[in-house]
This record gives C-alpha cells, sequence and structure tokens, in this order.
C-alpha cells in the first residue's frame, strides 16, 4: 500500500507522518516491521499548526501523546 501524504521523519526515528483532511491535521505513527506486517502506533494527533510547533521544539520524534 502507498500513501502519498506520508512522510518518514529524519533522524533514524521509526515515526511516519500523516497528511490528514487536505494537510489541516496531521497524525504521527510509529512503525514497526512484523514477519508480515507493517504494525502502525498512533503517538500524537494534532492541527497542521500544532504539528510545526512540534518540529520547532524537536519534540516530533518522542511524542507520545494526543
Amino acid at each position: 500500500m502507498t500513501f502519498n501524504s506520508a512522510d518518514i521523519l529524519g533522524k533514524s526515528s521509526d515515526r511516519i507522518v500523516f497528511n490528514i483532511g487536505g494537510n489541516n491535521y496531521r497524525m504521527i505513527c510509529k512503525y514497526h516491521f512484523g514477519e508480515n506486517k507493517v504494525h502502525l502506533f498512533i503517538k500524537w494527533i494534532g492541527t497542521h499548526a500544532e504539528y510545526s510547533k512540534l518540529c520547532k521544539e524537536g519534540k516530533q520524534y518522542d511524542i507520545s501523546s494526543f
């Protein structure tokens, strides 16, 4: 499956960010490769503006609440 609205976060993190609702919202997920599937764990959901604030503070790599 391919998601055009998803980007892998840098710094060797195991997280991916999805653009939702026409890029108005963002969802950060942690991913884990299983034997047959990729597992996604939701770590944070918020507006694009809230995500931009997280990025300025460098919190997108370790936030675990939504």
